[in-house]
């Protein structure tokens, strides 16, 4: 599939969103859709990453892991996009004057970030008043997005990518490191979700 075909997919993935997935009975289908439309906002933040910045390379450890059960439980996948947004948030939202970004699209990726982050608080709510029986310390964990403890690998994940940019000062290159291993991150998020949805 060419890169014209691929942004037009990723464009009605973008319009379906908003259509399909006000409904938090629809969960699986927004959270597919809504990284859909994150990896083609970072796409469209740079062209591509610089040849000098090739040397500046990091591996940050993704934990694949976390991503890769093919029977995720439906309320880890909600920790897991919660607190995959919310700390996106934190770092598209650091220094980025020197990463030299379309910034029309740099606001609409914050701003996409945090209206996905308010979806998943509706849904936590909605589903906390339908269920009688939940715990008065679950109900607090759930509204407040708080990771299970296994999943602590994911916010050690990204505190990787934040020392990377404050140790190399916000530059362009370690920007552009960062936007390249965030959309692989985003696309193991898509093979996560569609295998959750194809269960």
């Amino acid at each position: 599939m060419t890169p014209k075909y691929i942004r037009l997919a990723l464009l009605v993935d973008l319009f379906m969103t908003h259509i399909l997935c006000q409904e938090c009975n629809l969960l699986e289908v927004h959270l597919d859709m809504s990284t859909s439309e994150n990896l083609m906002l970072l796409t469209n933040l740079s062209n591509s990453i610089p040849v000098q910045c090739f040397r500046e390379i990091h591996n940050f450890e993704l934990p694949e892991e976390i991503l890769s059960s093919t029977q995720p439980e439906k309320t880890n996948i909600k920790y897991v996009f919660y607190e995959t947004y919310t700390q996106a948030i934190n770092i598209f939202s650091q220094n980025t004057f020197n990463s030299s970004w379309d910034e029309e699209q740099l606001v609409q990726l914050q701003s996409n970030l945090y209206e996905q982050v308010e979806y998943l608080k509706q849904c936590w709510g909605k589903e906390n008043k339908e269920k009688e029986d939940v715990k008065a310390d679950e109900k607090k964990h759930s509204e407040a997005g708080v990771l299970p403890l296994g999943n602590l690998k994911l916010r050690r994940y990204f505190s990787r990518i934040y020392n990377f940019l404050k140790d190399k000062t916000y530059s362009r290159c370690a920007w552009e490191i960062v936007r390249v291993e965030i959309t692989r991150y985003f696309l193991y998020l898509k093979k996560f979700i569609t295998l959750h949805t194809r269960k």
